[in-house]
């Protein structure tokens, strides 16, 4: 008789998930925050309302960013005029635009990841698609699927509408998959495309002045498993625990809306409050188990909203200026590129540890912190453990 216990297990991992692979990619177009209000003005037919691009600029200069990556150019806009308006209906043309860029700068990304990871893509057993651009069907999934030339039955979760939260998502979903399924090789794709929310400014919506200095372009890709193979496979990180929770009292804080003009996005003024008087709940209760109450002994990679949420979480925790260095690196070589800031940050983790002549990944520390923050507002709280650093 068949034991239905013993083929339960035999279906689950032995061990941990562990984030065995990341890539990450950006568009070409390079667009330098210190000239982007003049662009930004000029190319939305706006030089006339000097009061906003006066504001405009104040925010640009206090946003610490040097530079961001967008897909969109002045040559598409010009060929799109109503995607600089403020709210001319737009939506097919930005659809057009997201459909085929999206899985496109993921398929860059994930072959990235693959090219680490070093097994054949055969090896894939399911993949996750996460992007706020755009949304269609068949999703990006299955684009990317046919791009990477994945096998036709690869598992396909494909996540819409996440917001900026949506990389800490995907990574709670790729440990429960990995860990529950023996075998699995987990490609988790996070690709983000501001074509979908650029608009020129207005008085009715100067939170829209925000989004449109901080938000750029970029994917990134992660490849997780659990039992990764000696010899073969070289583990990064371990994804010890992954929870999601709304912060109480938020409704509202952070939302996005699509209409035919694009995707609008709305933005509270006490969103960094907010997300950095939850944190601490967050900390005792992802931590409280393994005994750790000193946050200052943990890695960090917290999504970079913008300056004033990672001031507020750095002074809210009482962490050394070392902490959050490089969210603030990523977000002012990037600006907020959504899903995507996070694994960019645990990418250049893992990169400047061993650059510091570390011993793991993780700046020399055994365990560490992801947060993502999205819409609701929604808290990702991803544990991590350092692993033995090899050649990158």
């Amino acid at each position: 008789m068949v034991n239905v216990e013993e083929n339960r297990r035999a279906q689950r991992a032995n061990g941990p998930a562990m984030v065995l692979a990341i890539g990450t990619a950006m568009p070409l177009n390079c667009v330098e925050q210190s000239t982007f209000p003049d662009y930004f003005f000029r190319v939305t037919n706006s030089e006339h309302k000097a009061h906003l691009k006066q504001k405009f600029k104040s925010i640009c200069e206090n946003s610490k960013i040097k530079k961001r990556y967008m897909h969109l150019t002045e040559d598409l806009l010009n060929r799109n005029p109503n995607i600089a308006a403020y709210a001319a209906p737009s939506l097919d043309a930005r659809q057009d635009m997201v459909v085929a860029e999206v899985p496109r700068l993921g398929k860059e990304a994930a072959e990235k990841a693959i090219k680490e990871w070093g097994q054949p893509k055969s090896s894939i057993t399911h993949l996750i698609f996460c992007t706020t651009s755009g949304v269609h069907m068949p999703g990006a999934d299955y684009h990317l699927t046919t791009l990477l030339g994945l096998r036709p039955s690869v598992n396909r979760l494909m996540l819409y509408q996440q917001g900026c939260h949506g990389g800490g998502t995907a990574l709670r979903i790729a440990k429960d998959l990995a860990e529950n399924n023996a075998g699995a090789r987990v490609l988790a794709v996070c690709s983000e495309i501001t074509a979908i929310s650029f608009r020129g400014p207005t008085d009715a919506h100067l939170d829209n002045l925000i989004g449109q200095a901080l938000f750029g372009d970029a994917a990134a890709a992660v490849i997780v498993g659990s039992d990764p193979v000696s010899g073969a496979e070289q583990p990064l990180f371990e994804i010890f625990s992954a929870a999601q929770a709304i912060v109480p009292g938020s409704e509202g804080g952070i939302e996005g809306r699509l209409r035919e003009s694009g995707l609008m996005i709305h933005l509270l003024r006490d969103v960094p409050g907010l997300i950095s008087a939850h944190m601490e709940e967050s900390l005792k209760r992802a931590f409280g188990p393994l005994g750790i109450s000193d946050w200052n002994s943990l890695f960090w990679i917290a999504h970079p909203g913008g300056p004033a949420i990672v001031d507020q979480i750095e002074a809210e925790m009482g962490l050394k200026p070392e902490k959050l260095r490089l969210s603030r690196h990523v977000l002012s070589e990037y600006g907020n590129v959504f899903s995507t800031t996070v694994l960019i940050i645990l990418d250049e983790m893992r990169k400047s540890s061993a650059e510091d002549g570390q011993t793991t990944t993780g700046e020399g520390h055994d365990w560490g912190v992801l947060f993502g923050f999205g819409p609701g507002l929604t808290v990702e709280t991803v544990v991590l453990r350092s692993m033995p650093i090899h050649s990158l």
